[in-house]
């Protein structure tokens, strides 16, 4: 297999910003470079590496579910409601004959006893990363906070390596995080940027802002925007659950709820927010 093109990126820390505010933004230049996306009917694989609990993967597998119009979450907004965004990029591509995506719940590959060590190279996630399937999929590589991966031994990063099938990787926030952002709450918000860049940009060539070797797309073009009213270091006005306390914007399968954050609209250039 070869790799088209690998980057890295981190929705929660991105240094850029958009402006001031969410509200009084200036237009970006996020232009569509000609190139295809992510189309047909992908499954989503996730290989779990380390020690997690099953309700810790039962809150990711339920946010792949609740991606799909097909299995409606009553309660709104909700988290196919976010990624209907996605369609816009579809629709300026072709508005006569839009392409269409569909994404479900594939297989998931539970790797506990560390058959890699705790240490793993670039390389090493790619190969964890084949063991999903390899046609017609986005195999996505979990590793528990006590593994450490090559190059981000002091913060760990999400990383996206577009290859047919593509493949992801994001680590479970380490101990000293912030709210929501910790655990499985900010591996939610990673995959969700991941996927939102991995199917509007899966090539290098598809919509993206800035230089190709380091493009800010779909979700990182909103750096720390989750609701209206946004500005750095406040991540916006959000839902709150009473029983936690616990800051949200979109409901999910089985009761979920999620933070999740804001998807550029490329038909208005601005950050689009559930809330």
């Amino acid at each position: 297999m070869l790799a088209s093109h690998c980057h890295y990126s981190n929705p929660l820390r991105e240094s850029r910003r958009l402006a001031d505010s969410a509200e009084t933004q200036q237009p970006l230049l996020f232009q569509y470079h000609n190139g295809p996306l992510l189309t047909g009917k992908i499954s989503i694989n996730l290989i779990w590496y380390g020690k997690f609990k099953p309700s810790q993967r039962a809150i990711i597998s339920d946010f792949i579910a609740s991606l799909s119009s097909s299995t409606p979450t009553k309660a709104q907004p909700s988290v196919a409601t976010w990624w209907k965004t996605t369609d816009k990029y579809y629709h300026l591509v072709n508005s006569k004959k839009p392409s269409t995506l569909g994404l479900s719940m594939g297989t998931q590959i539970i790797d506990e006893t560390y058959s890699l060590g705790k240490s793993l190279s670039n390389q090493q996630i790619e190969q964890l990363a084949s063991k999903g399937a390899q046609k017609n999929a986005i195999n996505v590589v979990l590793t528990s906070n006590d593994v450490a991966v090559e190059g981000f031994y002091s913060m760990p990063r999400p990383m996206r390596v577009a290859i047919p099938p593509a493949h992801l990787w994001t680590p479970e926030p380490t101990p000293g995080c912030t709210q929501q952002r910790c655990g499985l709450g900010g591996m939610v918000i990673n995959l969700a940027s991941l996927l939102a860049g991995t199917t509007t940009n899966p090539f290098g060539n598809g919509y993206f802002q800035g230089p190709k070797d380091a493009p800010l797309e779909a979700a990182s073009a909103c750096p720390g925007v989750f609701g209206k009213g946004a500005y750095p270091g406040y991540a916006g006005d959000l839902l709150v659950e009473p029983a936690t306390g616990a800051s949200y914007n979109a409901n999910g399968a089985n009761g979920r709820k999620y933070l999740l954050p804001a998807l550029f609209d490329p038909s208005t250039q601005t950050c689009s927010t559930l809330v």
